[in-house]
């Protein structure tokens, strides 16, 4: 796979043709490490950032619509459209929401003035099909929450699916210790049937599951240079992290942060830092391990057919190049 955005062609007499920029739609939580993620995208020219879609998890679906208009607003980019999505999963219910990591604001309690802007009367889910359509084999869709907005935009346009490019997800965790309980990661067990809906959907899926991006930190010392640079944002992360940290010590013994998010953003922009496995991936939906995924990993020829048989295989990160995703991170972080 081909990082985005590297391929640019040859015009006459030498010249350089422009490189065409990749179409891309954010649905988040905001969320600390979601800020990170977007104001990542954002110092990325390659990228034309056609909305942002938000859906809860970190925090309610209402306060990641503020969360994404504050941070479109910051990025200077208040011409992004925000369109707001589920309240709450397929089944229903009021989710779970994570201020004990994230703040009670999502993003670290240090409570920005309300954003100038507006969320767009459009839902998530329309505003995803019809980008698609109007741009089909041209979006690519990077999922940082959990999936209800994909599967309702799948539920509606059964062509969606042919017509997205690529969706990268962050969630699941494969074969290693989920961050809920022992067999499920946040995103994955906030919404399993959707979950389940989009990795058996037939697109081009890649899954970037909390094995790999537990393995790419931002440590104390990180953090620390981060805040002494000249980087665009880099005060603002470091006041919002400080909450993030604070978690991350008390719930893991790490002095510093795990990068979920901004992980799976460089697997979007990046893929050749990663290596993948292909394989069908399914998610329990009931039982005490509501929320794992499972991939099948082809190493068998199965005799008889299984809730994997004839679904659909998606790429599903393997190995991380550790070091030059870090480093990828820490410059946009520190980009002026």
């Amino acid at each position: 796979m081909a990082p985005f955005g590297s391929v640019g062609g040859k015009l006459g007499d030498g010249l350089e043709a422009p490189k065409k920029m990749e179409k891309v739609i954010i649905d988040t939580d905001p969320g600390i490490d979601d800020s990170m993620a977007i104001l990542m995208a954002f110092q990325t020219p390659e990228l034309e950032i056609l909305g942002l879609t938000t859906v809860y998890g970190n925090v309610s679906t209402e306060d990641a619509t503020r969360n994404a208009l504050l941070l479109c607003e910051i990025a200077g980019r208040p011409d992004v459209p925000v369109a707001e999505g589920c309240p709450g999963p397929l089944k229903g219910g009021i989710p779970q929401v994570a201020d004990f990591i994230h703040g009670s604001d999502g993003l670290g309690n240090i409570f920005i003035s309300p954003p100038d802007g507006k969320r767009i009367s459009k839902s998530a889910s329309d505003f995803m099909v019809d980008m698609v359509s109007e741009y089909p084999g041209e979006v690519s869709i990077l999922a940082l929450g959990p999936l209800t907005n994909l599967a309702m935009a799948i539920k509606k346009d059964s062509s969606f699916a042919s017509k997205v490019k690529k969706i990268v997800v962050l969630g699941g965790a494969f074969f290693s210790s989920g961050n809920v309980n022992p067999a499920a990661e946040a995103n994955i067990y906030g919404d399993p049937e959707a979950a389940d809906i989009v990795f058996t959907c037939g697109a081009n899926i890649i899954i970037v599951g909390i094995n790999i991006t537990t393995q790419v930190k931002l440590t104390d010392e990180d953090l620390l240079d981060l805040r002494n640079s000249k980087g665009r944002h880099a005060k603002l992360i470091c006041d919002m992290c400080q909450f993030y940290r604070d978690w991350h010590l008390k719930s893991d013994g790490l002095h510093g942060i795990f990068l979920h998010d901004p992980v799976s953003f460089v697997a979007l922009v990046q893929p050749e830092f990663f290596t993948f496995k292909q394989g069908a991936v399914r998610v329990e939906t009931q039982g005490i391990c509501v929320g794992h995924t499972l991939m099948d990993q082809q190493l068998k020829k199965w005799q008889s057919s299984n809730p994997w048989t004839d679904c659909p295989p998606v790429s599903v990160a393997w190995e991380v190049d550790v070091g030059k995703v870090l480093a990828y991170i820490k410059d946009l972080l520190m980009k002026q």
